[in-house]
């Protein structure tokens, strides 16, 4: 039986991921979460009984735990999701960035290459090393135009730096050492199951507890906004079809929204006024527009995004009322003191 190694596979992207992917495939799944403050076990307790499942709580940039688990489960595929993935909290902490999407990317590369020094040449071919990373490390874009696999990178955080760095990485392991790699670059996901300091999932909780909606700068940023669920099918077409050593741009059905405009959705579908809007200080190096074209995506792969934002957006703004016990079980205490620093309520 195939193992399929799922790192960070606790959080929002990879939990939906895993349930899919003990759907669409006879694999034995592994997920490998250090189970921070945006990783949930809870997200998983469907699959939890699934014979094809396990779970192992480790962090990636151990060297000796990541050796372990591979020498214990012998991985055919590894999936990276596994990173520190919000802008705010890579201004505050910067080295949890570094440490965890840089090192971490490493051990795993360093393992992956290890595992492979000692398997048969149809070990090697059939090995895949997908890390799944942003189309932040792009950069901003003016008014027009869209990131492409051939965008200059020019990241702007500490985040979407240390992503850069460990998609460099991952080129490089591949072009040196002959590591079967992919990297997938994505735009802004959203869906069930996202931590509630992301944009989406903030404003639907606020709303619903009728606190205000803390919009920064003058809420003109745009975002391309992917259904999670065709993220997931995009990651799994990559592993079938993508070519080793490619890269793949992934992007959903939005048309050009700002982030006002998409609050203002929000609040439209739960009903709620728009006097709850509060705009406040920008951050610091605020990129101002994404957009994706993922037409290689689509020759290559097949892929084509299938959920459009408002029907979705709706979806997404019916699960977290309805699993209100999820959403209030995460909003622990190193939320509430993160929310008090960013919105000062």
């Amino acid at each position: 039986m195939n193992t399929w190694l799922v790192t960070g596979g606790a959080g929002f992207i990879g939990s939906n991921f895993v349930r899919a992917a003990l759907e669409s495939s006879d694999a034995r799944i592994v997920v490998v979460d250090k189970l921070t403050y945006a990783g949930n076990l809870q997200s998983l307790a469907e699959v939890s009984d699934n014979p094809r499942y396990g779970f192992v709580q480790a962090d990636i940039a151990d060297r000796e735990a990541v050796r372990g688990i591979f020498r214990e489960h012998q991985p055919t595929v590894v999936v990276n999701f596994a990173a520190e993935s919000h802008v705010d909290r890579s201004i505050d902490g910067p080295s949890a960035f570094v440490e965890t999407n840089i090192v971490g990317t490493f051990e795993l590369l360093e393992a992956s290459r290890q595992l492979l020094s000692q398997a048969d040449r149809s070990a090697r071919d059939a090995f895949r090393f997908l890390h799944v990373s942003t189309d932040e490390v792009y950069g901003s874009l003016g008014p027009t135009g869209a990131f492409e696999e051939t965008t200059p990178y020019e990241p702007n955080s500490v985040y979407s730096a240390s992503k850069a760095s460990a998609d460099h990485l991952v080129r490089a392991y591949q072009e040196t050492f002959g590591v079967p790699s992919l990297v997938t670059n994505c735009s802004n996901n959203y869906g069930p199951h996202q931590f509630p300091e992301k944009l989406i999932p903030l404003m639907i909780l606020n709303a619903t507890e009728g606190k205000p909606l803390p919009i920064y700068g003058d809420g003109g940023n745009v975002r391309d906004w992917l259904y999670v669920d065709d993220h997931c099918r995009a990651i799994d077409l990559t592993l079938q079809k993508g070519k080793s050593g490619e890269t793949y741009c992934i992007g959903g059905l939005t048309e050009d929204i700002s982030n006002l405009d998409l609050v203002k959705k929000i609040i439209k579908l739960m009903d709620k006024s728009e006097d709850s809007i509060e705009f406040i200080k920008d951050r610091p190096g605020h990129d101002r527009r994404y957009a994706v074209d993922f037409s290689k995506a689509k020759k290559e792969l097949g892929y084509q995004p299938q959920h459009d934002l408002d029907t979705y957006l709706k979806k997404t703004i019916d699960w977290y009322i309805k699993n209100k016990d999820w959403w209030q079980r995460v909003k622990s205490k190193d939320y509430q003191k993160y929310y008090q620093q960013w919105y000062g309520r």
